[in-house]
């Protein structure tokens, strides 16, 4: 053999990992590139993500969070998977249940006997006993999955992560630098548009389905961006939150997503509800106005009255002052499409109040508790779209059980949100992000009246997020005072 050769010839263990690495992904992305078979880069980067698990697995936390922003929906077959979030999840969910079992969780007993999290895991064990009654129980036990892999990975592994104030600030800049990327992209895509309200559809495409997640997103990151800002100690960080913010703000003002520009200033009124403490007095109020609405509807048929005129419901797709005009005029036909939904609903609940149909399951289970007189021109529902409105889908497919047992997940966390606040005035660090935090869960929160989006990972996550923030607030709060006691 030729000296040459015998030189290059690996020498130790290391030398030989790194060459079956090269040719590993040297071949695998010969074969991508070729379009043999696009998954041909999954040996390599497999080989990564052990390296990377091997050294520290909290990576993959963070690594799934950067790339929320540009998670897309593959189809392998009758499965649907959020690539690449959801194997990340699964990832995190293997890793949290080593650390349980290992005893190297550092989760403790107050955490998981924090109401929040009793109440969610209420949720999960309802969801279960909802799917075995369910029309539909292979759609309900894939639904009782994914929500293991959000909770696991969101919720307790956010719990085990964040140990003081700034690594809230980091998982937060992780999602924010993700969708400020996707704003820019969007930009250049809407721009020769003329940042039209047609096309913002098309711009956002691949990363979002639609300008309502997107715009969603820009939302609930932006308390996080300005709090984050106000809690920057250099100016060179601080200038980053806020140019980021300009950038969440601009993409935001050109989604021309009425209910996310809407929940900008609806959180800025809640701050006010925080620092009054009438968070208690707000939520009472919703819940009365909600039963005094629904004996209304039901009372002789009301509801009929408000049945739309089929040829007057129409999609102003080119104009989006005529948009917001047709809104309040009850002739925009994705509003009347809601009301369409919410009756067919509100049957399928006086059909099944105890267990609903099961989780997952509204479509196409409610097209036969639908009123003809309410039907628009997008009823067909190609794309599968649900409820659009959060509360509703739990109370249809769940019962008033589940129905229940959200709402007051809501009201316990808004409630001791606004217990905090107040708690931490000596600890401006904490009282920052306890505003962050409740702000964007608000908005999380006022878009679930009107969508369905838990089970969004790129919003979802951040639902499960701020609860777990909130819950590591308190530590921090009794911490201190122990140490003043």
């Amino acid at each position: 053999m030729p000296a040459w050769l015998i030189r290059l010839r690996p020498q130790g263990t290391e030398q030989w990992l790194f060459v079956a690495f090269a040719v590993l992904l040297v071949g695998g992305g010969a074969v991508a590139a070729l379009d043999v078979n696009r998954f041909g880069l999954l040996p390599a980067l497999a080989v990564v993500g052990l390296g990377v698990l091997i050294v520290d697995w909290r990576w993959v936390y963070y690594l799934l969070l950067s790339t929320l922003a540009f998670s897309q929906e593959w189809h392998l077959g009758a499965l649907t998977v959020d690539v690449p979030s959801e194997p990340l999840m699964l990832v995190l969910l293997a890793c949290l249940g080593v650390s349980i079992v290992s005893g190297s969780s550092g989760l403790t007993g107050r955490q998981l006997l924090h109401p929040a999290v009793i109440i969610l895991a209420l949720m999960l064990l309802w969801a279960g006993v909802s799917a075995l009654f369910s029309v539909d129980t292979t759609k309900s036990i894939k639904y009782l999955l994914a929500k293991t892999w959000y909770i696991g990975p969101f919720l307790l592994v956010t719990l085990m992560l964040v140990q003081r104030p700034a690594d809230v600030w980091r998982i937060a800049g992780c999602h924010v630098g993700g969708a400020a990327l996707t704003v820019l992209y969007t930009a250049l895509r809407h721009a020769p548009k003329g940042f039209s309200f047609a096309g913002i559809n098309w711009a956002i495409q691949p990363f979002y389905i639609n300008h309502v997640i997107y715009a969603t997103v820009l939302a609930l990151l932006l308390p996080y961006a300005f709090y984050a800002a106000r809690a920057a100690r250099g100016g060179g960080w601080r200038l980053l939150w806020y140019a980021a913010m300009a950038v969440l703000t601009f993409g935001l003002l050109t989604s021309y997503t009425r209910a996310s520009i809407l929940s900008i200033p609806l959180s800025a009124v809640f701050y006010l509800v925080l620092r009054l403490r009438l968070t208690r007095w707000v939520l009472l109020g919703a819940l009365l106005g909600a039963l005094g609405g629904v004996a209304y509807f039901v009372q002789q048929n009301n509801y009929m009255l408000y049945a739309p005129d089929f040829e007057k419901t129409i999609f102003n797709g080119g104009n989006f002052e005529k948009h917001l005009e047709a809104t309040y005029k009850l002739e925009d036909v994705s509003g009347m499409e809601r009301v369409y939904r919410w009756v067919a609903a509100a049957r399928m609940v006086a059909d099944r109040p105890l267990t609903g149909s099961g989780p997952s399951t509204f479509y196409p289970e409610y097209k036969r508790y639908t009123v003809k007189s309410f039907r628009t021109y997008v009823s067909d529902n190609p794309e599968r779209s649900t409820t659009h409105n959060y509360f509703l889908l739990q109370l249809a497919e769940q019962g008033v059980p589940g129905f229940a047992l959200f709402a007051l997940l809501v009201s316990v966390v808004l409630i001791g949100a606004e217990n905090l606040y107040h708690r931490a005035r000596q600890q401006p660090a904490v009282r920052r992000v306890v505003l962050g935090t409740t702000l964007s869960l608000v908005v999380i929160i006022f878009h679930l009246t009107l969508n369905e989006l838990v089970e969004v990972d790129k919003i979802g996550s951040f639902f499960f997020i701020g609860i777990a923030v909130l819950i590591r607030c308190r530590n921090w709060l009794d911490e201190a005072a122990q140490e003043v006691a």
